[in-house]
């Protein structure tokens, strides 16, 4: 199975890369998602002009999000600069080097040529440029004056209007957008001690992980219809490797995880690659190129069928009338559902909640 993608002249065996954060935060972390992870790509942690500094504990963890105060590197650039990307650069092999910087014009104009001999390409995060689209612009025509290598800019959630972003910075010079980054401002509580389980100066908390998913396809999405010609990376909520091609089928071209992996171990980046080929052929797909090409088709349907159970499949757990939000089902004598006919409103959500896919709707 061919899992090569290629973009902007970079060329990654795997559309597997991690995003900008803790497990990226120096050379030893950066080489062991290269060569024992097998990553198709490395992403730094995100390099500003001043080091960040960190309260602690700064990172929580529930099942499905990790809420974080984190900020960006906690070392210098000059750290970085000497010491880091060198050591990086000299046993990554042919695996792209993806640098994340941070945040304003002024930033850009010290960072890109200082960090330029290092990269193959600049993620750049834009949290502090907001939604004014005249600073965007600016920032992104100072990247550009600055470096002939091609770099994406990191949109936020809060963004109201993806497209017009995705606008803005091709019109100015950007390669495409990695989509999203965290969701935020959020709030942890500690109700045992009556505070804010974040430990920065606010107690606001940023958002990231599977919880974050239908957020980040909806943007990828949404930026690859109005900008075809952009690169996409899509970032938030990947897990597993079916999560990868959701992010291939709505218009990226590469993905990155982190979160999923501090929630459930490192070694998770080996296991969705490994199982990556065999999604891949269990839905028809030749390769990760195929995905792409397949792109997303939009079915908008008004009538459908009164939901049919497989009864093979159904374990009489119940779960669906008890969940059914119009009283519509009733468990009969075999503990197996029944839909009445004139209350069923056919919304769905029985068969998306069953654990084992034993009721199906015909459209």
């Amino acid at each position: 199975m061919d899992l090569t993608t290629k973009f902007d002249g970079l060329v990654l065996k795997n559309p597997l890369m991690p995003a900008a954060g803790p497990l990226v935060g120096d050379a030893e972390k950066m080489l062991w998602l290269n060569h024992v992870a097998g990553c198709g790509a490395i992403v730094a942690k995100t390099i500003s002009v001043e080091m960040a500094h960190i309260p602690h504990p700064c990172i929580i963890g529930d099942n499905n999000a990790i809420y974080n105060c984190e900020l960006w590197t906690e070392y210098s650039k000059d750290k970085w600069i000497n010491e880091f990307l060198p050591e990086y650069v000299a046993k990554k092999g042919d695996c792209p080097l993806i640098i994340s910087v941070g945040y304003t014009k002024e930033d850009m104009e010290i960072l890109i040529p200082e960090l330029d001999k290092f990269a193959d390409a600049f993620e750049v995060s834009c949290h502090y440029v907001g939604t004014d689209r005249e600073k965007l612009a600016e920032v992104v025509k100072t990247i550009r004056k600055h470096t002939k290598k091609p770099f994406y800019m990191k949109i936020s959630p809060h963004i109201p209007d993806p497209a017009g972003f995705a606008r803005v910075i091709k019109e100015n010079g950007a390669n495409g957008v990695v989509a999203i980054n965290s969701l935020g401002p959020s709030m942890v509580i500690d109700v045992e001690n009556r505070t804010m389980a974040a430990n920065n100066d606010k107690g606001f908390v940023w958002m990231s992980g599977p919880v974050i998913k239908p957020l980040a396809l909806a943007t990828v999405y949404t930026i690859k219809q109005a900008e075809p010609s952009l690169t996409v990376i899509g970032v938030g909520g990947v897990a597993n490797a079916k999560d990868v091609i959701e992010f291939l089928l709505a218009g990226a071209s590469a993905v990155g995880m982190l979160s999923a992996p501090m929630l459930r171990g490192k070694e998770l980046y080996k296991k969705v690659l490994d199982d990556l080929p065999k999604e891949l052929e269990k839905y028809g797909f030749k390769s990760v190129e195929d995905v792409m090409k397949t792109g997303l088709k939009k079915v908008t349907t008004y009538e459908a069928e009164l939901p049919r159970v497989k009864e093979e499949k159904c374990t009489h757990c119940g779960m669906c009338a008890r969940n059914c939000p119009y009283f519509a089902i009733d468990m009969n004598e075999k503990k197996i559902p029944e839909f009445n006919s004139d209350k069923c409103f056919r919304c769905g959500l029985c068969a998306s909640k069953c654990p084992n896919k034993a009721i199906e709707f015909k459209h």
